[in-house]
């Protein structure tokens, strides 16, 4: 915590009066690590409280001390990676208004945890599970058994080692570069381990979609930066908003508070698209420990139950209609069938129609039986929840697979897999609030080695208050979209490489080892991550 929570600042951040760069080795506080320390407990001590509850409300029968000591650890490094996460990555959107000298580095760093933390608190969830959708199908199925935590512990490890790594040598990275990068690595694992049989490795198509949002993000922040800045200079005729701070001088008011705007855009928006994966990360732990409990969402009305129902038959009606008028197996060979399928990625055939009928019908007929998904017993919990899961997968990848269906059927397929994720995709209130926690508080500590990067070796000279509000428009507008559209993008890439586009638009000069480092680290984040966690895996999986 050496770069936590400082001594008070005065009003404005104190900086060389020759070199304008801001002081940022500021004392340790006594009150603000007893603060932090406090929250952190209470964090902790909420988590367990709920965890507790929301197992008595449904009755699911008490962990033995093994499965709760791994639910524990499971969730203590989920939340371990969103803290490492926060001071990692939000040392990009701070640094800006620390070297512009808008806002002391101690309200600098407060005040980007607290909109990272509504960030996640207000997040649409949208994000949340386009990691998982990554992992091989097996695996989410199973995630309550060994193989599962495997896959969690060495995921989540190899992207905290990854992010660990590239901060002690101060290099902005992206955290869900290694994150995604950890994913891979345990889907191939997975398959090898398997017999090499193409079966339970990656989904690369979903891969494809991700890899093609990342490469846009710095390459976005890059030209966006330059031309925005470009137009800046053509339309906003004023001296000073293209001039470094002199002194500890603050900006004038205006530019003051479009900079201390855009740094709360990008912590705000950084907490609702990052914070996400994490959560999406805690559900398939929480689901495996205790699926009484999560792996259904029992907050949805008993109302919605006849449209549910009625739903499920017509997409039933859908899948028989392109069945062939082969017989319908039964529930067990049809969820067998259809797992199979999206293993092989092989979906566009009559027999795997007829089974997706027979399971739709099947989960039409429990739901109505037990009346709604709050009243699904503990036993038929995991079948009724993976048997929704196989069939939204499989709706999402038919049109991948080569079927060709009607507007109608495709209407009716959509609505019924919203349904679905409804059922089964949801994030409990206490699991916002604890990444959020984690998230922000992470945001002050060790946040100093990214912002001096930023601030001061991307470029030649020193930021100006025109680059630092370029770099963090086009971060908060990229990154606010990509949640908007349930992308995960990089708030590293696209602000780092916006501060050097400014600064090539600029002709203020790029430090060109800086900037090598800085791409070679994105280069190699996904086959470091993804070695370090395949190799993880591999020996998780033998220990458990």
């Amino acid at each position: 915590m050496s770069d936590a929570i400082a001594a008070p600042p005065s009003l404005t951040a104190s900086a060389s009066p020759q070199t304008g760069k801001p002081r940022l080795d500021h004392g340790i506080h006594p009150g603000g690590v007893i603060a932090f320390l406090l929250v952190l407990v209470a964090g902790l001590g909420y988590a367990v409280f709920s965890l507790i509850a929301d197992m008595n409300a449904v009755h699911q029968e008490p962990l033995a001390l093994s499965a709760f000591v791994l639910l524990g650890l499971a969730l203590l490094i989920a939340l371990g990676f969103e803290f490492v996460n926060g001071f990692h990555d939000t040392a990009n959107a701070v640094a800006t208004v620390i070297y512009t000298h808008s806002m002391p580095p101690l309200v600098a760093v407060i005040w980007s945890g607290t909109f990272n933390f509504l960030g996640v608190m207000l997040s649409s969830g949208a994000v949340a599970y386009a990691i998982v959708t990554l992992l091989p199908v097996e695996l989410i199925l199973q995630v309550g058994s060994g193989a599962g935590y495997a896959m969690i512990f060495a995921l989540l490890i190899a992207a905290i080692i990854w992010n660990l790594g590239t901060w002690a040598f101060g290099l902005p990275n992206s955290s869900s570069h290694a994150l995604i990068g950890s994913v891979l690595g345990v889907g191939l694992a997975n398959q090898l381990m398997g017999g090499q049989d193409g079966t339970s490795g990656v989904d690369w198509t979903q891969a494809l979609g991700v890899f093609k949002a990342l490469a846009f993000s710095p390459i976005c922040g890059f030209v966006a930066a330059a031309l925005l800045l470009l137009a800046l200079k053509f339309t906003v005729r004023r001296k000073d908003l293209y001039e470094a701070p002199k002194g500890d001088a603050p900006p004038p008011a205006w530019i003051r508070g479009l900079l201390i705007l855009t740094c709360t855009l990008v912590s705000f928006f950084h907490g609702g698209n990052d914070g996400q994966k994490g959560m999406g990360l805690i559900m398939l732990i929480l689901i495996g420990a205790a699926p009484t409990a999560y792996a259904l969402n029992r907050t949805m009305n008993a109302d919605a139950t006849p449209a549910f129902v009625q739903t499920s038959e017509a997409a039933s009606g859908v899948f028989a209609g392109h069945a062939g008028g082969g017989a319908r197996p039964d529930a067990a060979q049809a969820r067998k069938t259809v797992a199979d399928a999206l293993k092989a990625k092989e979906l566009n055939k009559p027999e795997v129609f007829g089974a997706l009928a027979a399971l739709s019908t099947d989960i039409a007929a429990s739901v109505k039986n037990y009346g709604s998904l709050q009243q699904v017993p503990a036993g038929a919990t995991s079948n009724v929840r993976n048997d929704m899961y196989l069939a939204s997968d499989a709706i999402r990848l038919l049109p991948k697979s080569g079927a060709t269906l009607s507007e109608a059927d495709t209407k009716t397929l959509k609505g019924y897999t919203e349904l679905l994720n409804d059922g089964t995709r949801y994030i409990p209130s206490w699991v916002k609030v604890c990444v959020a926690l984690a998230l922000g508080l992470g945001t002050m500590v060790g946040w100093k080695r990214i912002v001096v990067t930023v601030g001061e070796k991307i470029g030649k000279t020193h930021l100006t208050y025109a680059q630092g509000a370029s770099a963090e428009i086009v971060a908060a507008g990229t990154i606010g979209l990509a949640e908007l559209y349930g992308l995960p993008v990089s708030t590293t890439h696209i602000l780092s490489s916006g501060v050097a586009g400014t600064m090539a638009a600029n002709g203020s000069g790029l430090q060109l080892a800086t900037v090598r480092n800085m791409a070679l680290a994105w280069i190699m984040t996904l086959p470091a991550a993804m070695l370090i966690a395949g190799t993880l895996f591999f020996i998780l999986r033998h220990i458990f």
